[in-house]
């Protein structure tokens, strides 16, 4: 609670002012929550969906959030001039030979802005607001405005595809659907007798984002994580979707601000959960990408249950083979050995009466090295598999944690991530017990009276590294 001794944490004021941006919009948590980090890293967001969904009001939303922000906002068109973005011409300036704007009141002057249909503009807008988004900078005149830009949200309905829209777009860092409202939703939709506004809430002031962008600069970036962000490089680039240089750079510096909030000195796995909407330039990409992560974060790929699954069926068969294997039964004198069962008879060819043929096969039998090399294989096995479980446990309970502290986690994310743990966990379970099965079947191989001390060659499967 905030008294004057114990004031709020900047964790439990962001917590505080998203709960508050989110009244009265339904199932628009997870989209004025990443559009509140992306300004929060001075990035921006492109809300891509139909008319009637709530667009322009989160980015109102969003401005309430900076005290000190002026906001604009504009629609474009087709017939729109650089004059609705950028401001007037200057007569006093003309007077004296300098073409200047006034730009008091418009985009350069703006803390939030909105654009609606953005890509609607034509390319001499689109271009003169590469630099104004990128560098915070914008040309007028003679001379570069210095912009107190902190975040632009665009909407469109869709993306077109062409040089200056692909370099436009890759300007907005977060790219998030917006969708309708869903069946659930739609009975609380119903009860809205109008849009009601959030309550009262204390904005950020100019030192809180001070504080945040100073923590950020503490934050590290965990190794396993590199390597994640490094094998979706390698995915996206299999998939033929360029992310480019700059982009990667602004992801990591968004999942340290999302580590900074939450009073954490390091990129965690779990902040992965974000890439989705910058990685991946649509719904259907930012899906596949979705799907990898849930099924990827806090699972070894070594050790992911289909190779784990290869790794106990050889076992499994080795032990199989090893049963019914045969060798030549020879007596002591040397001698292949006749035999009396019924079953070893061999009948003759040109339908002869049957004839008593020579048994020289007999079940192999294996010596005490052999089969303690056997057990010892799986009993490694067995031991790296509960090692592995023992990191699937921690990683569920980390996650568990993880998803009580975070500000920006999306839950119906954190729901598969954990399902598909709980599946991997059962499935290693069941894996365990074939393992056992297996070590029990090499223990009961019919052993030799003597142990001639071969050591067996290790049973083939993938590493387990």
């Amino acid at each position: 609670m905030e008294t004057a001794d114990n004031p709020l944490t900047i964790q439990g004021k962001l917590q505080r002012l998203s709960a508050a941006l989110e009244h009265g919009l339904i199932e628009r948590r997870k989209q004025i929550r990443l559009m509140l980090l992306a300004a929060l890293a001075g990035e921006h967001t492109l809300l891509v969906g139909p008319p009637g969904t709530a667009k322009s009001e989160l980015a109102r939303r969003l401005h309430l959030a900076f005290s000190d922000a002026r906001y604009f906002e504009r629609l474009l068109t087709r017939f729109s001039v650089p004059e609705e973005l950028f401001g007037p011409l200057s007569i006093a300036a003309l007077e004296d030979d300098r073409y200047e704007r006034q730009t008091a009141g418009f985009l350069p002057e703006a803390g939030i802005a909105f654009i609606d249909e953005v890509f609607k503009a034509n390319s001499a807008i689109l271009n003169a607001l590469l630099t104004l988004l990128n560098e915070r900078q914008f040309d007028n005149g003679a001379g570069r405005q210095a912009c107190p830009l902190i975040s632009v949200v665009g909407a469109t309905n869709e993306v077109p595809e062409d040089e200056v829209a692909e370099a436009f777009f890759d300007r907005f860092l977060l790219r998030l659907p917006v969708v309708p409202v869903s069946g659930r939703g739609f009975g609380r939709l119903l009860e809205l007798d109008d849009l009601p506004g959030p309550p009262d809430f204390a904005p950020l002031d100019t030192a809180e984002l001070a504080g945040i962008a100073a923590a950020v600069r503490t934050v590290t970036l965990a190794p396993e994580v590199a390597e994640m962000l490094a094998e979706l490089r390698g995915r996206q680039e299999d998939a033929g979707i360029y992310v480019s240089d700059r982009r990667w750079v602004k992801i990591v510096r968004l999942l340290k601000v999302a580590a900074a909030t939450e009073d954490r000195n390091a990129v965690c796995l779990w902040d992965l959960w974000l890439l989705p909407w910058c990685a991946a330039p649509d719904a259907a990409n930012q899906q596949a990408v979705a799907d990898w992560l849930a099924s990827r974060l806090g699972v070894r790929e070594a050790c992911s249950p289909p190779r784990l699954t290869r790794v106990v069926e050889a076992f499994e068969a080795q032990a199989r083979l090893e049963h019914e294997a045969e060798d030549l039964d020879y007596g002591e004198d040397g001698r292949l050995q006749f035999t009396a069962d019924k079953d070893a008879w061999i009948a003759d060819a040109k339908g002869a009466a049957d004839a008593l043929r020579m048994g020289f096969h007999k079940q192999r039998r294996y010596g005490s090295t052999h089969i303690a090399a056997r057990l010892g294989q799986i009993d490694d096995l067995v031991a790296r598999l509960d090692g592995y479980r023992q990191e699937l446990a921690d990683y569920r309970a980390d996650l568990a944690g993880y998803r009580q502290s975070s500000l920006w986690l999306d839950r119906s994310f954190a729901d598969r991530a954990e399902a598909n743990l709980a599946a991997v966990a059962e499935v290693l379970a069941v894996l365990r017990a074939r393992l056992l099965e297996a070590r029990a079947g090499f223990e009961a191989l019919p052993r030799l009276r003597s142990d001639p001390g071969a050591v067996p060659e290790p049973v083939a499967h993938e590493a387990l590294e």
